[in-house]
């Protein structure tokens, strides 16, 4: 038997819709590696599950895709990894590997894809199961508590950067500023960006400030110049407009999250003429994971991290929908 956070009855978080209990261990299918369970990050992601946003795919499903552990046994069928070595969970878990999406490399946007934590049990558990093929094997300059925040949240950042495509030494509006983005934020720093955050939160604000920001301003807030491109991480619909409208000619805008509030109306010639591009992002592949997590090492960047008891993770998605958290939620068993 193991301790496990569910989700009975999605309701706002401080309605209290998770539960733990007890259930039983789960046990690796051929191609899977059980893992033992010794950290799992907090994401916005989980909030959305546990407050309804996204409709749980599964009755009673145990959110957390943010998990390091350590493997304890491993499936008949698979040899990428042995008992004891410590492996991280992401977000993505399956894809069918057949599909024209998956044969051309755009694995994220395979139909039959499953996820960690929404169609299968994820890591707010002490144990978990996992295919072996969607594993990482994770850099050995980070301990437990600041590699998993990388699993989910520097990821999806990653290749929100990526598709914000955002030009050598160009001007980067950043909006929100939360677990994905101080992540996000130091790798395009680190490429040469200028950086311009637009953050609600004394404290994000300052976080953005100390990371080396040019400009940080409140959440609607016109940067000072034209932005050569933006990532929008806060699920507010109202900021897409605003974000566009902070675009220079040609920019480009990614939305990184998984689930976001309307969209308004917006005029063609004030957010969208002269070229601007507005793109969504869709999870993500292994191979944006493989390059983040080579490139968070390379480029030494740092996690800030907000440590949680394990019996305390309600409380911690409390703080997250609060606001509370400055960097990333990281629950512990140790």
């Amino acid at each position: 038997m193991m301790r496990a956070w569910s989700v009975a009855i999605p309701a706002r978080i401080d309605h209290h819709p998770l539960t733990l209990d007890r259930r039983p261990r789960p046990q690796p299918a051929p191609d899977e590696i059980l893992v033992q369970v010794r950290v799992c990050g907090v994401c916005r992601t989980d909030l959305h599950l546990v407050e309804g946003d996204l409709d749980p795919r599964r009755p009673g499903v145990v959110p957390g895709h943010e998990v390091v552990g350590v493997v304890r046994e491993v499936g008949t069928a698979t040899d990428r990894f042995a008992p004891g070595e410590r492996v991280g969970i992401a977000w993505l878990r399956r894809t069918c590997g057949t599909c024209p999406w998956c044969r051309r490399g755009d694995e994220n946007l395979c139909p039959a894809s499953e996820y960690t934590g929404w169609d299968a049990d994820g890591g707010f558990a002490e144990y978990a199961v996992v295919p072996a093929a969607f594993a990482y094997r994770l850099p050995p300059g980070y301990d437990d508590v600041h590699a998993a925040p990388l699993l989910c949240s520097g990821i999806i950042g990653y290749r929100a950067l990526r598709r914000a495509a955002l030009p050598p030494g160009g001007r980067l509006g950043i909006y929100g500023f939360g677990s994905s983005a101080h992540i996000t934020a130091q790798i395009a720093l680190a490429e040469g960006a200028e950086l311009y955050v637009m953050t609600r939160g004394e404290g994000n604000r300052k976080l953005a400030e100390k990371m080396g920001a040019t400009w940080v301003g409140g959440e609607a807030d016109r940067p000072p110049v034209p932005l050569s491109s933006a990532i929008v991480f806060a699920p507010a619909g109202t900021l897409v407009p605003v974000a566009l409208e902070a675009l220079d000619r040609g920019g480009t805008l990614a939305l990184a999250g998984i689930h976001m509030s309307d969209v308004p109306s917006m005029d063609y010639q004030r957010h969208l003429f002269l070229e601007r591009d507005l793109r969504s992002v869709t999870s993500n592949t292994r191979r944006d994971g493989e390059e983040l997590l080579h490139l968070v090492g390379r480029l030494g960047v740092q996690v800030q991290a907000t440590v949680y008891p394990f019996t305390e993770t309600d409380r911690a998605l409390a703080d997250l929908a609060a606001g509370r958290v400055n960097g990333s939620a990281v629950v512990t068993f140790s």
